[in-house]
């Protein structure tokens, strides 16, 4: 109706900030061609393009309250795909967040999870994510709201090769792309709600030892027959597990900072970095994530990814 109406697309921005989400579908469709163009313009690889294009396409689905100039949407949706491509040309595929150098002439906090707490479309963007098959909704998940965001890196924590992790993200961009602009009429679940509790179960676990946290409370969300996949590749059965290597690590003095809870139906995301002591501070790696998966409301496997350590620094008088 927007278009037909020739209303601009700075009338389609104010619309669509003042909750007409519908806007921003018509929005998008609008300024993809310029979008594309610009992908086309930086990548030379039209598949590569359209991928770039879709993640930006999402990325400003969440992110339109950071639009502070309705005159400027052209080029913040182009800042968002050049952002894309640079870091895809730099190899590690792109985030879909952050715009490069205050282009936009606005600040950001890059952390998609932040970002879709502040907006009215973040459940929105949940509930297309659920619609989503488990499998892909779960690398979408780790693509757009973790730290893991690399293929390689996705394929890891999903146990899954290279390959896999690629189609299921592709399928997870177009169907996106496609299905959100028609749910915005929709009710969407809150997942506040969800997420605060999972977060407390994340808190109450992490700090098992030092409270003394006795394992029988966590018995009703977890299965006492949870399979628990290590790093290494190692499997255990059982969270008492879990508490014999807390306990060796906090004797060890190390601690435990809470960074991120990703929560949706089925599905949990921790992450969480390593405090080791002073004189140990290469004890653990850097941080580390959980994927928690439930069935019939308990959790039933959890894999563990831990982030890689930093390259040593190279000494010039010492070159490898």
């Amino acid at each position: 109706m927007h278009a037909e109406r020739g209303e601009s697309s700075i009338d389609l921005v104010r619309a669509a900030r003042q909750g007409d989400l519908g806007s921003l579908g018509i929005l998008l469709k609008i300024h993809y061609g310029g979008m594309y163009a610009v992908a086309y313009g930086i990548l030379g690889n039209s598949a590569d393009a359209e991928d770039v294009c879709q993640d930006a396409a999402i990325t400003a689905m969440s992110r339109l309250g950071d639009l502070r100039d309705p005159t400027a949407v052209s080029a913040w949706l182009k800042a968002i795909v050049r952002n894309n491509c640079r870091m895809r040309l730099r190899t590690r595929p792109p985030l879909p967040v952050g715009l490069p150098d205050g282009s936009a002439g606005t600040s950001f906090i890059d952390d998609p999870a932040l970002i879709v707490e502040r907006h009215a479309t973040r459940d929105w963007i949940w509930d297309g994510l659920m619609r989503l098959t488990p499998t892909v909704r779960e690398a979408a998940i780790l693509r757009y709201f973790t730290q893991i965001t690399s293929y390689q890196e996705i394929a890891q924590v999903c146990g899954v090769p290279v390959g896999t992790v690629r189609s299921r993200l592709s399928e997870a961009r177009r169907r996106l792309a496609g299905a959100l602009p028609g749910t915005v009429a929709e009710r969407h679940d809150d997942i506040t709600a969800l997420t605060a509790e999972r977060r407390e179960e994340a808190i109450a676990v992490l700090s098992s030892v030092p409270s003394a946290t006795p394992e029988a409370s966590l018995s009703g969300r977890w299965s006492p027959e949870v399979e628990i996949t290590w790093p290494t590749g190692d499997r255990l059965i059982g969270f008492s597990s879990l508490f014999a290597v807390f306990a060796s690590d906090y004797a060890d003095g190390v601690r435990y900072r809470l960074t991120n809870v990703v929560a949706g139906p089925g599905l949990t995301i921790w992450e969480n970095q390593f405090v080791n002591p002073p004189e140990d501070p290469d004890h653990c790696p850097p941080a580390i994530t959980w994927l928690l998966k439930e069935a019939e409301g308990r959790i039933q496997s959890v894999r563990l990814f831990y982030a890689p350590r930093p390259a040593p620094a190279c000494d010039p008088e010492h070159p490898r």
